[in-house]
């Protein structure tokens, strides 16, 4: 099959538009309808369907949309490996990522990226709930835990410490929690489907985190929602260290039960696709953050982190 053919086929299928497409590949109209044809000759089905007012994805196309992606990123990393530099490392990333660290630490250096790898465009889908990354077609994702999928793939990004910590103001008006067990008489916020938390003290005592608890009161699912409603007092909650650093260097958020640790720290991820040959474009934007955030994450003061894979 024609790879200019199937990367046409791919753009048109993002923009819906297939005269869109040609034009970015710099293809007239007439040129792109007769390779998109060839193409569905090629393969035996209609991939897109045509009307005066729209172009829409057929659930023959939808079915092959991934293959497409697949031979694209394929022909970019067999060029990347016969020695092609940046500038030849092509094509749309499909990132998955938390609106919240995002924003934070990733958004900031879109555009030394960009410069740097002047043939990669970014799709970005940021969200605080967790988007499937093989359903929706994700080349990567960043995550706080390992997925236990064996369809993906991880590479560790940074450290992370979870701690629990409420406002100066809350902690005046409610007191301060000394055991986890005092945790019962106070408010607790949970971040959407947040589970009990274990918690190991200096000599062993154990305890638990629990934000679902009966009569607790305030459930969110956005995470800089969730640290608003910590500093505006509402209760205690858990919070990753990269969110709060910042804020309890400034005194406005406080940590509670700081003699107390979670039985298993977490870390940051980026997840992919199990696949033979990790792809030119993922494989320089995955570098590009160890080399920029996961070498020195601002949260742990400079401390080392060794970048590590899991399956």
């Amino acid at each position: 099959m024609d790879t200019e053919g199937i990367k046409l086929f791919v753009l048109a299928a993002e923009k819906l538009n297939i005269s869109a497409a040609g034009r970015e590949l710099g293809m007239p109209p007439a040129v792109a309808s007769a390779r998109l044809a060839k193409l569905e000759n090629a393969v035996g089905a209609d991939l897109l369907r045509r009307s005066t007012r729209k172009v829409a994805l057929s659930t023959e196309g939808a079915e092959f949309l991934p293959f497409a992606r697949e031979i694209l990123a394929q022909e970019n990393a067999a060029l990347a490996a016969m020695g092609f530099g940046n500038e030849h490392v092509a094509g749309t990333l499909r990132l998955t990522a938390s609106s919240t660290f995002a924003q934070q630490y990733v958004l900031p250096l879109m555009p030394e990226f960009l410069e740097l790898y002047p043939g990669i465009n970014l799709d970005l889908r940021l969200s605080d709930m967790e988007l499937d990354l093989i359903q929706g077609s994700f080349d990567l994702a960043l995550r706080d835990s390992v997925l236990p999928d064996s369809n993906l793939k991880a590479r560790k990004l940074a450290d992370d410490r979870r701690l629990l910590c409420a406002s100066p103001e809350y902690l005046a008006k409610w007191g301060t929690p000394k055991h986890p067990d005092d945790l019962c008489s106070h408010q607790l916020i949970a971040f959407k489907s947040q589970a009990t938390i274990n918690l190991i003290g200096p000599d062993g005592e154990q305890g638990k985190f629990n934000p679902r608890a009966p009569g607790n009161r305030l459930i969110i699912d956005d995470g800089l929602s969730y640290k608003i409603a910590t500093m505006a007092g509402a209760g205690i909650a858990m919070h990753a260290l990269w969110s709060v650093h910042r804020e309890l260097a400034e005194g406005t958020l406080v940590q509670v039960l700081a003699d107390f640790r979670m039985d298993a720290e977490p870390a940051l991820w980026l997840v992919y696709p199990k696949s033979n040959v990790l792809t030119a474009k993922v494989r320089v934007f995955i570098d590009f953050l160890l080399e920029r955030i996961g070498n020195r994450p601002p949260w742990l003061e400079g401390e080392a982190v060794t970048p590590s894979e899991a399956d």
